[in-house]
């Protein structure tokens, strides 16, 4: 008789990279006040062109995004961060 090869071989599942789930860094840290004379952290939200970054990318509540973009603006008013900028960062 034939001897059958015992090497059988599996499909290995892909590997998928599962993403991280977005979160609300205000809410996950207990800050309630967003200081806008602080423009070190609001670079956090804003891109490279001194746009603020929409909630589905940053993960931020609806009630702290209008928080912080009138930090932003109001940072901008008083000359904090630049109203427009290339490659701000």
């Amino acid at each position: 008789m034939a001897q059958q090869n015992s090497d059988i071989k599996y499909l290995t599942p892909i590997a998928v990279d599962t993403k991280k789930k977005k979160y609300c860094r205000f809410k996950k840290s207990g800050i309630k006040y967003i200081d806008y004379k602080d423009p070190n952290f609001l670079l956090k939200f804003v891109n490279e062109q001194g746009k603020l970054l929409p909630r589905r990318i940053t993960g931020t509540s609806t009630k702290y995004q209008k928080k912080v973009a009138q930090a932003v603006k109001r940072a901008r008013h008083i000359a904090l961060m630049p109203y427009v900028a290339d490659l701000y960062k």
